[in-house]
């Protein structure tokens, strides 16, 4: 190096030994310097692998932890399933039931409408039955009643057109009373 000014004599052995230290000196401290930039690449590298494994740590975590938490939820999923289905069946066996038992009642009830069927038309029919006895009956009360009737009639027209002469004006008047009512009932 020049420096400005002048220079002391110093001699030649004491100068080297100077440039010498002097370049030992710049030696080491670029040797400082490469080992400082060594160390801070080899910092950095290791940081980055570092950050590198973090990452991948961190992925795997939480993979895993997402696989612990699905295992936990599928559990518990399957848990409220089974519980489900059987409150499911349950239910379902309940209104099984009801459905039987409304069969059943709508048996008897078809059941107890065909035995009142039946009972109501074997009544009717006896009643029809009476009712045919009965006009029967009537009938030949009406008949007799008729035929008395007309035996009496017959004798009373007799008795009235062979018996006595005399002023049968009141007695005609009967016969033209029955012959109209006769008139009537045969037309």
């Amino acid at each position: 190096p020049a420096m400005a000014g002048p220079r002391p004599h110093i001699p030649e052995a004491a100068e080297e030994q100077l440039l010498l230290l002097q370049s030992q000196a710049l030696a080491e401290e670029e040797a400082a310097k490469a080992r400082q930039e060594l160390l801070t690449r080899f910092l950095q590298d290791k940081l980055s692998r570092e950050e590198q494994f973090g990452a991948r740590g961190l992925h795997k975590l939480r993979t895993l932890w997402r696989s612990a938490l699905r295992q936990a939820k599928d559990r518990e999923l399957r848990q409220d399933i089974e519980t489900l289905s059987q409150t499911f069946a349950r239910v379902m066996d309940c209104k099984d039931g009801v459905i039987e038992a409304l069969l059943r009642d709508l048996e008897d009830a078809e059941e107890q409408r065909s035995r009142a069927l039946r009972s109501h038309l074997h009544l009717t029919d006896q009643l029809l039955e009476l009712q045919r006895c009965r006009l029967g009956y009537l009938e030949q009360g009406f008949g007799a009643q008729v035929d008395a009737l007309r035996a009496e009639f017959e004798e009373e027209r007799c008795g009235v057109f062979g018996g006595e002469k005399g002023d049968g004006g009141w007695q005609r008047l009967p016969w033209a009373l029955l012959g109209g009512m006769e008139l009537s009932r045969d037309g």
